[in-house]
């Protein structure tokens, strides 16, 4: 295979071939994403709720997002990393942002990172694609937005929320981003959106007329106990093998058939004997 570049996706788009996205967190999980053939591993800073316990994305920190940056770069051969700049991190000056998001190219080792917002977040993109990084947009639902958007919601149901996407939308392409996630939005009008802009269309609740999807690794694998959003799939329902392995790993070591002999490793009888 050959690592997944910008220039990879827009030809995608233009020959309406599908791209695909997960999230990823970790080496382990990354490395089978990667060989799975996954166009895009997403650092998503919902590592937040699935790594880190937190009930929303909003306190996860830059050093959080880089530190587990490293990680997913590490495994990702050919799929294309692009990481989350989360709450706060580009919501400061544009040389701050700037400087935010150069640490998870530099350190974190990304190809690009990903901002939520639309028009009102267009300068800071532009600033951020000036200094050489490429920046995946964001519209929709933006968790990070979630006190301001009164929950997680499905946005653009109305007439004056479906024409401010489809204008973030374009705004976006105008500055320059090689994509744009459509998060929990009526499918027609993501269909809208979608052949209007250049550049691809990555769906997460957004319907199957994107160009591509996108999926919390941790919900399509049937991994979270919590509430599962609508739009997700379980492509397999891991939760009960885990839980059961554990169980039968804690009976077994309790009773004693864990670990047999198989398991373990010999000495030599005459070393042993010398012991004594």
């Amino acid at each position: 295979m050959t690592k997944i570049t910008t220039a990879i996706l827009k030809e995608k788009k233009n020959k309406q071939e599908k791209i695909t996205m997960l999230t990823g967190y970790d080496y382990s999980m990354a490395a089978m994403i990667d060989q799975a053939g996954i166009d895009m591993i997403l650092v998503g800073d919902s590592l937040g709720n699935v790594m880190l316990g937190y009930s929303t994305t909003l306190p996860v920190t830059m050093d959080d997002m880089v530190h587990h940056t490293k990680a997913v770069v590490r495994a990702a051969v050919n799929s294309m990393v692009v990481a989350d700049m989360p709450f706060l991190s580009v919501h400061v000056s544009i040389p701050d942002s700037i400087q935010n998001a150069g640490r998870l190219i530099q350190e974190g080792g990304a190809q690009a990172v990903k901002i939520e917002g639309g028009m009102e977040r267009v300068d800071t993109i532009k600033a951020i694609l000036d200094a050489q990084i490429p920046v995946q947009g964001h519209i929709g639902l933006t968790p990070q937005s979630v006190n301001q958007l009164g929950g997680f919601k499905v946005q653009g149901k109305d007439l004056e929320t479906a024409r401010k996407l489809i204008q973030d939308a374009k705004a976006l392409d105008e500055a320059g981003v090689f994509s744009i996630v459509l998060e929990c939005v009526p499918s027609e009008l993501a269909r809208r959106v979608t052949a209007e802009v250049s550049c691809p269309t990555i769906g997460i609740g957004a319907g199957p007329y994107c160009d591509g999807q996108v999926l919390v690794v941790n919900d399509m694998l049937g991994m979270n106990t919590g509430h599962i959003p609508k739009f997700v799939k379980k492509f397999v329902n891991l939760q009960p093998l885990i839980t059961e392995a554990f169980k039968q790993y804690k009976t077994q070591v309790a009773d004693g058939t864990f670990p047999g002999p198989e398991h373990g490793f010999t000495i030599k009888d005459d070393v042993l004997e010398k012991l004594y």
